[in-house]
């Protein structure tokens, strides 16, 4: 037992002890493999969520690079080619956009309204 300790890894035994805390500190009695589930799918919803607002951060960040970079281009044009702050404006543009570009693009491709599949399924609305 010495020796297995002492070859394990840290992560291994940091997420093994935290595993087995999480355990015990749930209820016997609600521990069932719907409320599992349930678990796991509210997860991956937040999950959703925050990649969603991820996207538009991220965007709102290339949009200021892409400012930056305009002003470096204008003080010296030759050490910041033009090509690199219009990039910058078209990924910032992309990213902002995805959210609602998702939806717009489930349409032109299967012809019917409708949400894209997620970890809760997929909903269709109307023709």
């Amino acid at each position: 037992m010495k020796n297995f300790l002492k070859d394990c890894k840290p992560w291994f035994i940091s997420i093994t002890s935290f595993s087995v805390l999480l355990l015990l500190s749930q209820e016997a009695s609600a521990i069932t493999l719907g409320n599992m589930a349930t678990s796991v799918v509210g997860t991956f919803t937040s999950v959703g969520n925050a990649i969603t607002g991820g996207s538009y951060v991220a965007g709102l960040a290339f949009a200021i690079g892409a400012i930056m970079k305009f002003k470096q281009h204008k003080d010296n044009p030759t050490q910041i080619p033009i090509g690199t702050p219009i990039s910058l404006v078209f990924i910032a543009a992309a990213l902002l956009f995805l959210p609602s570009i998702l939806s717009v693009a489930g349409f032109t491709m299967f012809g019917i309204q409708g949400t894209t599949a997620g970890p809760t399924g997929k909903t269709i609305t109307g023709s």
